[in-house]
């Protein structure tokens, strides 16, 4: 059975493996990662789609300022397994990520996307055409959806992260971490 429910920090492998099958690594390459660089998702925005233990879809939002000060969030990415495509799955995730977004009093989404896609979800490029993104993007893919009407008339400008920062893991427990997973004890030496 598939469910949609929020993700957890053992979900983390999985889905970066989902994403990475998704997209390669032209993931990081993109004008969005940008926004989500050393950042945490926006709280309570970020979904998995699991069946049984496996990690079958992910979708996140990400606090970003549009312009001139106003806040907003960024959609994405959202990742389908290869094996679970075309049944509904990545409209099921962005329809639960846009009704969160709602409950939790998010004012509008914004996005990268295939405009054929988005729109059924209510997404347009009409009011993000005076947003820019911290580098190379394609005009006609920058869309944008009002959860509170007029919450993007007269968006302008640079859209950029404003979210929490990711904590800055310590580079001493990362090894530790390692030689643990990996059997191996610590050697002391003597000077």
């Amino acid at each position: 059975m598939i469910q949609i429910r929020h993700e957890r920090l053992a979900d983390v492998d999985a889905r970066e493996a989902l994403l990475d099958a998704a997209f390669g690594d032209t993931r990081y390459r993109k004008s969005s990662e940008r926004l989500r660089e050393d950042r945490l998702p926006a709280e309570g925005l970020s979904f998995i789609a699991s069946e049984g233990r496996r990690v079958i879809g992910t979708v996140r939002l990400w606090d970003i300022s549009i312009g001139n000060g106003r806040r907003a969030l960024l959609l994405g990415p959202v990742a389908v397994a290869e094996d679970c495509r075309s049944q509904g799955l990545g409209g099921a995730l962005v329809r639960r990520a846009i009704q969160a977004a709602r409950k939790l009093g998010h004012d509008a989404i914004v996005l990268v996307g295939d405009p054929e896609y988005y729109e059924r979800f209510g997404f347009s490029g009409a009011k993000t055409g005076a947003l820019w993104m911290p580098g190379p993007f394609e005009r006609r893919r920058l869309l944008g959806r009002e959860l509170i009407a007029g919450a993007l008339d007269g968006a302008r400008g640079m859209i950029a992260p404003a979210g929490r920062f990711a904590p800055t893991p310590d580079l001493h427990e990362l090894v530790a971490q390692d030689a643990r997973a990996n059997g191996l004890r610590r050697v002391s030496r003597a000077a």
